[in-house]
């Protein structure tokens, strides 16, 4: 199970904090993802990062987005900051084992960008 939080509404410019606590998992042996689906449009990629704790972020988000895991409380964050209206969306947390095709979704968490 994975179970997201910190979603809400904030002002353009603004700062969130995006939880994502697993269970039932070998959490550390597992990269952790980060997806948005904007309204409207297509899920994306937002950033990963990897057991060894190696990061990739979209271009999109490089620069304002940081993401993190704590293995002790099988916990992965997104960091959010000088957020803008086109980082409106659902975001979802997505737990993807590095040896097989196997991944498993979170429900969602909706942040939302005012202008």
């Amino acid at each position: 199970q994975l179970v997201e939080s910190g979603g809400g509404l904030v002002q353009v410019g603004g700062s969130l904090r995006l939880s994502c606590e697993a269970s039932e998992f070998k959490f550390s042996q597992y990269t952790m993802n980060w997806y948005r689906q904007p309204p409207g449009k297509g899920r994306e990629l937002v950033a990963s990062i990897s057991s060894r704790f190696t990061t990739n972020y979209a271009d999109s988000v490089k620069g304002r987005f940081a993401i993190s895991r704590d293995n002790a409380k099988n916990t992965t964050y997104l960091q959010m900051d000088s957020l803008k209206p086109e980082d409106t969306a659902v975001y979802y947390c997505n737990l993807e084992s590095e040896y097989t095709t196997y991944n498993f979704w979170g429900q969602g968490t909706q942040v939302t960008v005012s202008s």
